[in-house]
């Protein structure tokens, strides 16, 4: 059941990192056009769904655990950032996502052994 869960809150975290995709996207549009107002409604539809989905995921696990787990979605960024937009990786980032996940886990198996 706990598996599931945090399965549940990474595909959250992913659905909430797409909406820096989309703003990114409207960045390039000029103002107030339909790509612009496009982009933002989806930058909306986007964090209404992760709010509604956060909140399930918070039900069902403590929120300590929540918000340790929030921070990988810097790496979605970099992901994003790889495979939308073509931008490259530098080593520093590859070394922070490192650094991410291993606090990630850290934090999540030290609250279970205690």
């Amino acid at each position: 059941m706990q598996a599931r869960n945090l399965i549940l809150l990474h595909m959250i975290l992913m659905i909430y990192s797409l909406s820096s995709v989309v703003s990114k996207i409207a960045a390039g549009a000029d103002f107030l056009s339909f790509r612009f107002c496009l982009c933002y409604g989806m930058v909306f539809l986007i964090l209404g769904i992760y709010a509604v989905g956060w909140q399930q995921v918070i039900k069902k696990m403590p929120l300590t655990t929540a918000y340790a787990n929030k921070a990988v979605t810097i790496i979605w960024g970099v992901v994003w950032g790889l495979l939308i937009f073509s931008e490259t990786v530098s080593i520093k980032q590859i070394i922070g996502a490192v650094i991410v996940i291993a606090g990630v886990i850290l934090f999540s198996t030290a609250e279970e052994a205690s």
